[in-house]
């Protein structure tokens, strides 16, 4: 059942990355097939016994994805405020799972905070009203990463890391795309690499929380 779920995750996100992904996809059948790719993610985690985290990360994931598919300014305060839980959650379950803090943690820290400070100062005052919570959005995805990073080398590790890394790179595209971008073509190449950066991330995810 699980295999079938999945086939058809990756059919969902397929059909969304080729039909809708851009201007499309606050249509019926984008919103149907982008909120199906994620919801059947986490109805997988919840199937297999994943830790509560994953699976929270994956509902809320696919909640935002439902309401930023959908026009309008307060549906996209819903989208930010389901991802921001999502992004809360991951951090949550990597924290857990922290015991000392390694090297490396160092200089992701550091990039973060360089990223935080590019969104704070050059994306968010683009986004009129939305400017602060623009920024509070990117400080809870740099605290995911940094959580991320600090995880202990088990298992699973790596496609976590990569997964979160994908995830956060999708984030930082979107917002550029949203509040940047006014070109109608940069905007639909930059919702076309998105989109698989994003699914991509958080099937890595979920696959590396299972192997840990």
């Amino acid at each position: 059942m699980q295999t079938l779920f999945l086939l058809a995750a990756v059919l969902s996100a397929g059909v969304f990355w080729l039909r809708y992904a851009g201007d499309d996809a606050s249509s019926a059948g984008g919103t149907t097939v982008k909120t199906l790719s994620t919801a059947l993610l986490a109805l997988i985690a919840l199937q297999s016994g994943a830790p509560g985290w994953v699976v929270a990360g994956l509902a809320l994931g696919s909640l935002g994805d439902f309401a930023l598919a959908r026009p309008g300014t307060a549906a996209f305060l819903a989208g930010m405020l389901a991802f921001a839980l999502g992004h809360l959650a991951y951090a949550g379950g990597f924290a857990s799972q922290v015991t000392v803090l390694p090297g490396a943690v160092w200089p992701i820290l550091a990039a973060m905070l360089g990223l935080v400070a590019v969104t704070a100062l050059w994306i968010a005052p683009k986004a009129g009203a939305l400017a602060w919570p623009v920024r509070l959005y990117a400080v809870i995805i740099g605290a995911m990463v940094i959580a991320a990073a600090a995880l202990p080398n088990i298992a699973g590790r790596g496609a976590i890391l990569t997964g979160v890394a994908l995830f956060a790179a999708s984030d930082f595209i979107l917002a550029i795309r949203l509040f940047i971008l006014n070109d109608p073509r940069l905007r639909l190449i930059g919702a076309k690499v998105l989109w698989p950066l994003y699914w991509l991330g958080q099937a890595l995810i979920l696959w590396g929380a299972m192997a840990a």
